[in-house]
């Protein structure tokens, strides 16, 4: 990585409050970029040509489009801070367009398919099974992401309370609201939890702690967990994901007409354009009720 690089995410690190996901992306981004325009002097002498070949050969190489888009906007922006810097006197990115890019349609559980996986959850007994009860409570009453979510810290819920302050992408705040059925899972979480502290041993600051390097419970070991539960209540396999869990939160939301700007609070979204793909989820559920449940719309 070129000094160029670092100065540039240090930038971002300090000045945009970037995510460290979002650090570690741009600067794998940024060091691919470097290592193929190395023959043509590399990110700070490549010329818009070599750019334009650089950012051709990304289609061409069969990455998505998804991850084309985000390796543009980190050349991009690493120019532009080039530019701010006066290391270079053009911008060779300036002719990159987006790449064309469908929007999917999220994965989502009906509401009679999460009844189904909070009744299994509640058939097991044990700490490890309480402990997952509560984090699919919580994902589900709260829409967090998977992140927010394994790095809530324990103090604010010796309260018992009904929202909670998280600080997401970008470093901005929200509020989560914690429903009645996540808040009683979560009592009853602590108690197990701290039943199971060695005595004298410091607490964690973590309401799900771990052994591992993070000291909290893992995003790969709580999707391992969640799709052995799936499976368990009869949900096909890859259905149920941390994330769709915040899927579902959304789109039952809308379909029990909510406003999309509230959703737009509530899940953090900066752009409502983001939020607006669970309309379409929410307006396919609406036509069938329609369809089906409408007198002029039986078949005779």
């Amino acid at each position: 990585m070129t000094p160029q690089i670092e100065a540039f995410l240090e930038m971002m690190a300090v000045e945009r409050d970037a995510a460290p996901n979002t650090l570690a992306a741009y600067g794998r981004d940024l060091a691919d970029a470097e290592a193929t325009l190395g023959k043509t002097g590399g990110l700070m002498g490549a010329d818009s040509q070599a750019v334009e070949g650089w950012f051709t050969g990304l289609s061409q190489s069969g990455l998505s489009a998804a991850t084309a888009a985000r390796r543009r906007s980190a050349v991009r922006q690493f120019y532009r801070f080039a530019l701010s810097e006066g290391w270079r006197k053009d911008d060779p990115s300036r002719r990159l367009e987006a790449p064309a890019r469908g929007r999917p349609l999220p994965k989502v559980l009906s509401r009679e398919e999460i009844e189904r996986l909070f009744e299994r959850l509640m058939e097991r007994d044990g700490a490890s099974a309480l402990r997952l009860l509560t984090l699919v409570e919580l994902a589900y009453s709260s829409g967090l992401r998977v992140s927010e979510l394994l790095a809530l810290r324990v103090e604010p819920f010796r309260r018992d309370p009904d929202h909670l302050i998280v600080r997401g992408k970008g470093g901005k705040e929200r509020l989560a609201p914690i429903g009645p059925a996540a808040r009683r899972a979560v009592q009853a979480w602590l108690a197990v939890r701290d039943a199971a502290r060695k005595p004298k041993a410091p607490d964690s600051v973590w309401l799900f702690p771990s052994t591992g390097a993070s000291g909290h419970l893992t995003p790969r070991r709580f999707a391992q967990l969640l799709e052995q539960a799936a499976l368990d209540a009869g949900l096909e396999r890859g259905r149920v994901t941390p994330h769709v869990l915040r899927h579902a939160f959304a789109t039952h939301l809308l379909e029990g007409g909510a406003d999309l700007r509230v959703v737009q609070t509530l899940l953090g979204h900066a752009d409502i354009s983001t939020t607006q793909i669970y309309t379409h989820v929410a307006r396919d559920h609406l036509s069938r009720v329609v369809r089906d449940k409408h007198p002029l719309a039986r078949k005779p």
